[in-house]
């Protein structure tokens, strides 16, 4: 039988590839902001198991990191971004609902199918969850293809470094702390142009809808 640690966090990675494929299919944005919130504490939660489990102290800062910047500053900023936008729903996709619900679980079996020759080489407790973080990284890109507004396809690039957070933890029990931070002020920075970015679409054309960028190319 698997350590009680190895049982948890096998929990949380199925957690967060549920919640995964509820933000692909979510329309409400200000749900999808809240469950990319979720995502983020399923995380911290993980990581701080892993940290306990391996006695890697390094890893507590990692958590602490992520419940700071994903479970509070950026679903905050998020929440402030949609409210000045006024922007409540995304309706519109390149693809229904089902379909792309069908094409998830294809990229999960694909994802499975990739990650267990690295999983079975690994040394780490948390080997069997790299198929979920890959997983994961496959959901948040086919979100961002099949979304037509701007804020969702944000939002599915911050669940897609979910993702790859979380594939770094099962694979390498994270990375230097110096790595973690730069990336976490490079996500940071990127979410405070891209909330610029946001109202310059709107100012110009009055909708999000990254279709009318096209429209600078005719220009």
């Amino acid at each position: 039988m698997l350590p009680l640690s190895s049982q948890i966090i096998n929990l949380f990675a199925a957690i967060l590839l549920l919640l995964a494929f509820a933000m692909l299919t979510q329309r409400r944005i200000l749900t999808l902001i809240n469950l990319f919130a979720a995502q983020g504490a399923t995380l911290t939660a993980s990581t701080a198991v892993v940290a306990w489990s391996t006695g890697q102290s390094h890893l507590y800062w990692s958590a602490l990191l992520t419940l700071l910047l994903k479970v509070l500053l950026l679903p905050w900023i998020l929440h402030r971004l949609i409210r000045r936008l006024n922007v409540k729903w995304d309706v519109e996709t390149l693809i229904n609902i089902p379909t792309t619900m069908l094409v998830g679980i294809v990229l999960v079996i694909l994802a499975f199918n990739l990650a267990l020759p690295i999983s079975q080489l690994a040394g780490t407790i948390t080997k069997s969850t790299l198929g979920i973080a890959l997983a994961c990284v496959l959901l948040a890109i086919l979100m961002m293809i099949t979304r037509s507004k701007a804020v969702p396809q944000v939002i599915g690039f911050l669940a897609m470094e979910n993702g790859l957070f979380f594939a770094a933890t099962s694979a390498t029990y994270g990375m230097p702390m110096v790595v973690e931070l730069g990336i976490a002020l490079d996500v940071l920075v990127g979410m405070i142009i891209l909330g610029v970015f946001f109202f310059q679409i709107r100012e110009r054309f009055d909708s999000l809808d990254i279709h009318h960028l096209e429209k600078l190319k005719e220009e």
